[in-house]
């Protein structure tokens, strides 16, 4: 089932896709089949947290629209204003270098995933508005296969894993690597000393926080869909193409990743408890494209846009560039 949270006639709804240019408000749906209005999620998340009575719901929703096609209003997608499909998680957790090309680039690194924090701010939907300014520096897209999980967890293991997921969206991770150069820091730590631990010792280290290059606002597109995990039996076989302007930059597969999503969930809830919505964004799709472009020439800041991604069965993310002018 192919979900979605959009804005129509100046109200947010969530909904399912009638086909691929059109789109089925479950709330009027409910309506129509003569369920309470008052107890039909309002949002994604309420969605999700209604386990299985709301996939329930969703699907007795299908099968009315089926049957009973001229009496529910088909909403055409170029009318609605797209939000992301989960519009605010509690947390996107990014998986970084996670893709087989990236290990050559490694000096060092540990032998277990790498994550980050991005907060639901940065969230757009489809057809909004990437932002950036001058003082930003160089930002590229990076697409990636997003995992929204479906109910509270923590250390799950490996096995169990898929338990926990709901569903699957296009998710584009855009960097600032200028912003990141500026906030490198190359300094000595200080530590209690391995020999004695009343005492401090001082390890040579080079940091960056990311707050700014992986978090600013709009630096998180995602959708158009959120598509149920019974519609994608394999995460790990999907092919991700990414496009700027013209150009394809990247194509590339689920299948290089250096650690799969059961390895990512078991990892993360090692640390963090996962609630319903949390999104898990897996990794840059990084190969370079036929035009032989780079993700990292795509710097959207000089370039502009369109940057558009694709994702096997979970359609086709498109977002614009606009530049802003610098905070006064």
């Amino acid at each position: 089932m192919k979900l979605a949270s959009f804005r129509y006639q100046g109200r947010d709804r969530i909904g399912f896709a009638a086909a691929e240019d059109a789109l089925i408000d479950l709330g009027e749906v409910a309506a129509a089949m003569g369920r309470d209005r008052a107890a039909v999620p309002a949002d994604m998340i309420s969605l999700i947290e209604a386990g299985d009575a709301g996939l329930g719901l969703v699907h007795d929703a299908r099968d009315f629209v089926a049957g009973n096609s001229g009496t529910v209003q088909r909403i055409e997608v170029s009318a609605v204003t797209w939000h992301p499909p989960v519009r605010r998680p509690s947390k996107i957790l990014g998986i970084a270098m996670n893709n087989s090309a990236s290990d050559s680039r490694k000096i060092s690194a540990p032998n277990h995933p790498l994550f980050f924090i991005k907060p639901a701010s940065c969230l757009v939907g489809h057809g909004e508005a990437i932002e950036v300014h001058e003082e930003y520096g160089s930002v590229h897209p990076e697409p990636e296969l997003g995992v929204v999980i479906g109910r509270s967890c923590r250390y799950v293991k490996a096995a169990q894993a898929y338990d926990v997921v709901f569903g699957y969206s296009i998710f584009n991770d855009m960097t600032g690597n200028g912003m990141r150069a500026e906030d490198r820091v190359h300094y000595h730590a200080l530590y209690p000393a391995k020999d004695d631990p009343t005492k401090v010792e001082r390890v040579e280290q080079h940091l960056s926080y990311a707050a700014r290059y992986k978090g600013s606002d709009t630096f998180g597109p995602m959708g158009p869909w959120l598509v149920t995990k019974d519609e994608v039996p394999d995460p790990h076989a999907l092919e991700v193409r990414c496009w700027h302007k013209d150009d394809l930059i990247a194509e590339d597969s689920t299948a290089y990743y250096s650690y799969p999503v059961p390895r990512a969930i078991e990892f993360i809830t090692r640390f963090h408890s996962l609630w319903p919505g949390d999104v898990i964004a897996m990794g840059t799709a990084f190969r370079p494209g036929a035009a032989r472009r780079s993700l990292h020439t795509a710097n959207v800041t000089k370039l502009g846009g369109p940057v558009k991604i694709s994702i096997t069965g979970l359609g086709t993310l498109v977002n614009p560039v606009r530049k802003i002018g610098a905070p006064g």
